[in-house]
């Protein structure tokens, strides 16, 4: 796992979905946060234009656990995996539509 922990990896029965063929964002969320709902909108529309990836979002107080494994103190957290599952970006906030790509560039 080149130095990666399971800490840093994600797979699709942690998520419930599969992983994008690419690379997956991963985007954890709760219900009343604002910056949410823009952060599904940057992430759907940079999964529709680029090829073989996929955006899945994550209900943080749903899924406590997996919150408590990876360290999200905050809403949005997103994480950027690689083909593979590793996280190689994570971003907290509300992230520009060019910054998500940088990061995509950077996974695949």
């Amino acid at each position: 796992m080149d130095g990666q922990t399971a800490a840093d990896m994600l797979d699709s029965a942690q998520l419930g979905v599969e992983l994008g063929e690419r690379a997956t964002l991963v985007q954890f969320s709760s219900a009343f946060c604002q910056p949410c709902r823009a952060t599904r909108r940057t992430l759907s529309e940079v999964a529709g234009m680029v090829d073989g990836v996929a955006h899945v979002e994550i209900d943080a107080e749903a899924h406590l656990t997996l919150v408590r494994r990876l360290r999200i103190s905050r809403t949005p957290t997103v994480l950027v995996l690689d083909a593979a599952g590793r996280i190689v970006r994570r971003a907290v906030g509300q992230p520009r539509t060019a910054d998500v790509v940088a990061a995509l560039g950077k996974a695949m």
